[in-house]
């Protein structure tokens, strides 16, 4: 059998690590012949493929990033898009395809997976927002680095006496803000799931000036104000229709130091969340992810993703596009309360 492998998406630590296991599994267990397809699913409609074998995918184990590429490529955005697909896994004998992603690249499975194309899902992504899985990998690697930031932030935030406002990513969920923000001593945290209340917020931000400390606040790209606005500085789209978020940090900071009269100012982390070598935790969860997506392929179990629940990696069904994301349960954020302001 020969199977296709391609990253679609964002890029995310652990991806190299799919990619090695499930390559060296199928091809030492199973027998079975792989490729590559760059770019994600711009690849796939586009034909193109690369060999890739055991000695491709030796040494890239604590690599961040993909070695195939990725792109936000949504193939029923572009013309005759399945059919492409389609042409390409026929003209290189691709018999099935390992999909690495998170929700869009996956629901775009789901889609051609009725379409009659074999494929099996492995869900990534730094939010951790995929249904179905209790985590994705590249969420614990993005939760340290931000971490590390914060913890950085804080000495400085105190040297100038200045509130200081960390932007992370997360744009249907606040995972990376409430991990990062608890485990790093932040004074308010806001989250998608919560539209936020500036006074509140610069009440939190006053009551930390008044003992003399120096606030910090950490923002979820995708968070909103009780208004319900989206605070953004560039209003174009991806082709799933995804606005480019940015701009809610700057936005709160220019609030607080407004409504305050103290100084405030912000740290975008951006994309630095996502590179770099990914965690122990996360290469050893996309280790078994990649052992077990390419189990199913052997077993023909198409259609399906892998996940993790507790600690056993099970298979579920790929979310449908424009499926609920996986969002943070209010109770639990509601838990942290007392260390708020």
């Amino acid at each position: 059998m020969r199977v296709g492998v391609l990253t679609g998406g964002g890029d995310c630590p652990g991806l190299n690590a799919v990619i090695r296991s499930v390559v060296r599994k199928g091809v030492q267990e199973y027998g079975f012949d792989f490729v590559g397809l760059r770019d994600g699913w711009l690849g796939a409609i586009q034909g193109k493929v690369v060999p890739l074998d055991v000695s491709v995918v030796r040494g890239i184990l604590p690599r961040g990033g993909t070695i195939l590429g990725s792109s936000r490529t949504n193939p029923f955005a572009h013309e005759d898009g399945v059919r492409r697909v389609q042409d390409t896994l026929a003209a290189h004998g691709i018999d099935a395809l390992v999909v690495i992603g998170g929700e869009d690249t996956l629901g775009a499975a789901a889609r051609l997976g009725r379409q009659g194309i074999r494929l099996v899902g492995v869900p990534k992504t730094i939010d951790n927002d995929v249904v179905g899985t209790d985590y994705t990998f590249g969420f614990d690697t993005a939760v340290g680095i931000a971490t590390e930031a914060i913890d950085r932030l804080h000495t400085t935030a105190e040297s100038h006496m200045r509130t200081l406002v960390v932007e992370v990513m997360g744009r249907h969920s606040g995972w990376i803000a409430l991990h990062a923000g608890v485990a790093g001593g932040a004074n308010v945290i806001l989250i998608p799931e919560r539209p936020f209340d500036i006074d509140q917020v610069c009440a939190w931000v006053r009551s930390r000036f008044r003992i003399n400390y120096a606030p910090i606040v950490v923002v979820a790209e995708g968070a909103v104000p009780e208004e319900g606005r989206e605070i953004l500085k560039d209003r174009s789209l991806d082709e799933y229709g995804h606005v480019r978020l940015s701009g809610v940090g700057e936005w709160l900071a220019r609030e607080i130091s407004r409504r305050t009269g103290t100084d405030a100012r912000t740290t975008v982390l951006g994309h630095v969340q996502r590179g770099g070598t990914p965690s122990a935790f996360d290469r050893w969860l996309a280790t078994r992810f990649g052992l077990h997506a390419v189990d199913a392929v052997r077993e023909g179990d198409f259609g399906t993703m892998v996940a993790l629940r507790g600690t056993r990696i099970v298979r579920t069904a790929l979310p449908e596009p424009g499926a609920q994301n996986k969002t943070v349960d209010l109770s639990l954020y509601e838990e942290f309360g007392v260390f708020f302001g």
